[in-house]
């Protein structure tokens, strides 16, 4: 494999066009000649020979002068050079490469930083010792370059390979997100800051009932995003679960508290982690066969991968990584991971709302209606998942059982702890600037104009609270005027003449502007 060459000029790579010819270089050739089993990066890479280096969806262009040696090593340092860590490339090279390979290497350049990277990449991801000797000169250099991707804040020395180990992760669960315009503007955005400024200027009263009215209205939400049409009191109750989100430890006692609340008749689904294979897709009405969206992981590896993600959730949060891409990891992790047989969906975004609390991003008091953000953006939702789960179906062998699910026969573990979480990342925040400049707003305002229409009803006609919601429903469900069927029977007492001073006054403070 040292010896190969991986030079190959295309227009077309994988069914995805090339803004023009160039050779194909860094990761996207060498998972192609060595036939890794990990899907492609969404950004590969080309060398033009037309001198001018830029980006265009799903391409990174560069000049001939960044053209690597063709060889493996020097691919590999391009990769590191240019398009950052992928975790899973590196594992899945690691596992079909002879490690004398690496330590060729490191022999030959025992102070370059990439050999010293790859070689640290190695003895973490495999957990075993190369048999090279610890370094004992050199500077100590960051491992993950943060011009390209997220790193922890706070990094560890590895004083054998002289790399500071910035890895947001544990080497159990680790996903990465490149640094992109667009999370970078958010981030820059300081969207907490905003939140906090607009609610000051909210009457505390307004503010409370708008956090309950939210509470209840995400609830409902999360039902609805997985075709669910729950009773009032289960969506109170699983509203009351998300109210306490950021309350509680996170551990897997509390997600199987969280999948109970979730269930509640427990008697068919089995409580606890999945122990059979699980699958997300739809059956053959004839044969029964599973029709795949996504395959959850392995059930014999649901506990290595649930205690990293729980490890990694907690070292995120004491090392104040940024709330929004630590709760994209953790949730979008978890539920790609679907370690239950059912209510993953919900819990995957009550992890977004524990983590957000529990890392301050949340006003204190109140809860971002998260799931009424993904509700609005529900196709921009399902193409994240997509993103995620449909490259992996060619890499996952399976057969059906007996009683149409699936059972996963290849290892697979690697491809729920090591996936890029940028599109998950970009995909929430897009839902927490739309939650903050436009549901936590509109409620607001819904609310202060109830609430002079309460007092304007109150004031003439001396309507009971219980009155007064019932006539401002059948107002707003027939577009501010009050049908026949409510003036003959439960407004039969108003007159024609009172009607339609309720139906103009309705109109002037709730429906215009």
């Amino acid at each position: 494999m040292n010896n190969k060459r991986f030079s190959r000029s295309i227009n077309v790579f994988h069914e995805r066009e090339a803004p023009e010819q160039g050779n194909l270089v860094g990761y996207g050739i060498l998972i192609d000649a060595l036939n890794l089993k990990v899907p492609l990066p969404n950004k590969l890479s080309l060398i033009s020979e037309k001198h001018k280096k830029y980006s265009v969806d799903g391409w990174n262009v560069y000049t001939v002068k960044h053209q690597p040696q063709d060889t493996l090593y020097n691919h590999l340092v391009f990769a590191l050079k240019y398009e950052g860590i992928n975790l899973l490339f590196f594992k899945k090279l690691f596992d079909q490469l002879d490690q004398t390979a690496i330590e060729e290497w490191i022999k030959k350049e025992p102070l370059s930083i990439y050999t010293r990277k790859i070689w640290f990449l190695y003895e973490w991801l495999m957990l075993k010792l190369l048999s090279v000797d610890d370094l004992k000169e050199g500077n100590y250099v960051p491992l993950v370059d943060e011009k390209l991707q997220y790193v922890s804040p706070v990094s560890i020395n590895s004083s054998r390979h002289r790399i500071k180990n910035n890895l947001p992760g544990t080497v159990d669960f680790c996903p990465l997100v490149f640094k992109t315009p667009k999370l970078e503007k958010y981030i820059e955005a300081n969207l907490t800051e905003k939140t906090n400024a607009a609610i000051k200027k909210v009457h505390k009263d307004i503010l409370l009932r708008t956090s309950a009215f939210l509470l209840l209205k995400d609830s409902k939400a999360s039902f609805t995003i997985e075709g669910e049409s729950p009773s009032h009191s289960r969506a109170v109750r699983w509203s009351q679960a998300i109210g306490q989100a950021g309350s509680k430890q996170l551990t897997k006692d509390e997600l199987l508290r969280l999948q109970h609340i979730v269930i509640g008749d427990s008697r068919f689904v089995k409580i606890g982690y999945r122990t059979e294979g699980g699958f997300i897709g739809e059956h053959d009405l004839k044969t029964g066969e599973p029709i795949l969206e996504h395959i959850s992981a392995r059930w014999q590896n649901l506990d290595t991968l649930m205690n990293g993600l729980l490890n990694t959730a907690k070292l995120l949060e004491t090392n104040n990584f940024h709330p929004v891409l630590t709760a994209a990891k953790i949730a979008f992790g978890f539920v790609f991971i679907h370690p239950f047989e059912d209510g993953n969906g919900r819990i995957h975004r009550y992890l977004i709302h524990h983590l957000l609390s529990v890392m301050k991003y949340t006003p204190q008091g109140m809860v971002f209606p998260v799931s009424a953000a993904i509700l609005e953006k529900i196709e921009d939702y399902k193409n994240v998942l997509q993103n995620y789960s449909h490259p992996l179906l060619d890499f996952i062998e399976w057969r059906k059982t007996k009683d149409n699910n699936v059972e996963v026969l290849n290892d697979t573990i690697d491809y729920y702890r090591y996936f890029d979480a940028t599109l998950p990342s970009e995909f929430l925040f897009d839902c927490v600037e739309y939650t903050i400049s436009k549901i936590i707003p509109d409620e607001v305002s819904y609310l202060q104009k109830y609430d002079r229409m309460k007092i304007w009803l109150d004031d003439h006609f001396q309507m009971p609270d219980k009155t007064v919601a019932l006539l401002i429903r059948f107002l707003e469900q027939n577009n501010g005027s009050l049908s026949n069927r409510a003036r003959e029977k439960e407004f039969v007492s108003l007159n024609n003449d009172e009607i339609k001073t309720i139906e103009k006054t309705y109109k002037e403070l709730m429906m215009e502007q």
